[in-house]
């Protein structure tokens, strides 16, 4: 009877979690939306106090922020697609990295995001299987680039940039530059890989066959490709017949 209830438990909790956990993100999107959108409302008051009754109106109205911070964000795409909205990037970034303590925050956020979304970009492009920690335990891992400047100077032969994400928290991990020699590439998208290292290996994406063209990755000898076919067990021998009064069909049983 317990046991008949726990199973109905569980299967009652994988059938709300990840509806809770999306409605939790959400949320949690939607504050942060929020949150932009309430303080561009409280600098404008510090500003201009005669604003105060608008803004207050403007808080009561449900979603409002999110709705305008989208719009603000497409239309900054917008504006940023043709030449002068790209020459007036380039003005506001001159202008961020002569601030002496803005400089080094702006500056490593937007070389992390040009290098994250950028279309032309490698990083996170492919799903990688690397060993890690150690020879002979294999992990999944996300090509980010090449090494290079000083550390490609000492490095002897042809590596990859990785990054190990850990589970089920992908956003930390390990930065990892192997020989591309150790590395194979995987035909699995970079959604599925996430969602094998998230799941901790329960949700395994389906078998696909490798991408067209060349690999980025050279297959690691004796353990790349399709996996070799166990040798095949020897042939059980026969077992020799069983000499008992009762197996020979000549001997009669006796009368009871």
């Amino acid at each position: 009877m317990m046991s008949r209830l726990r199973q109905y438990f569980i299967t009652g909790l994988l059938v709300w979690l990840p509806m809770g956990v999306t409605v939790w993100v959400l949320l949690w999107l939607v504050g942060i939306l929020d949150g932009i959108f309430l303080g561009v409302l409280a600098a404008a008051e510090a500003v201009t106090p005669g604003l105060t009754p608008l803004a207050d109106q403007l808080r009561r109205i449900p979603g409002l922020g999110v709705i305008l911070v989208a719009i603000v964000i497409f239309g900054t795409g917008v504006f940023v697609a043709n030449m002068f909205g790209q020459w007036a990037v380039r003005q506001w970034d001159k202008l961020m990295t002569r601030i002496p303590v803005v400089r080094s925050i702006y500056s490593s956020v937007k070389q992390v995001s040009d290098t994250l979304f950028s279309g032309s970009g490698q990083a996170f492009s492919r799903a990688l299987l690397v060993q890690y920690p150690r020879q002979g335990a294999w992990t999944i891992a996300f090509l980010t680039g090449r090494p290079g400047g000083e550390v490609a100077r000492h490095l002897d032969g042809d590596y990859l940039s990785v990054y190990v994400p850990t589970t089920p928290n992908p956003t930390s991990g390990f930065f990892l530059m192997v020989p591309r020699a150790d590395v194979i590439e995987l035909a699995m998208s970079v959604d599925e890989a996430l969602k094998y290292v998230i799941s901790m290996g329960v949700v395994v994406p389906p078998l696909r066959e490798p991408r067209p063209g060349e690999p980025v990755t050279a297959q690691v000898p004796g353990v790349t490709g399709p996996k070799a076919a166990a040798p095949a067990a020897p042939a059980a021998e026969a077992l020799p017949p069983v000499n008992h009064p009762m197996a020979d069909p000549a001997i009669a049983r006796p009368e009871l």
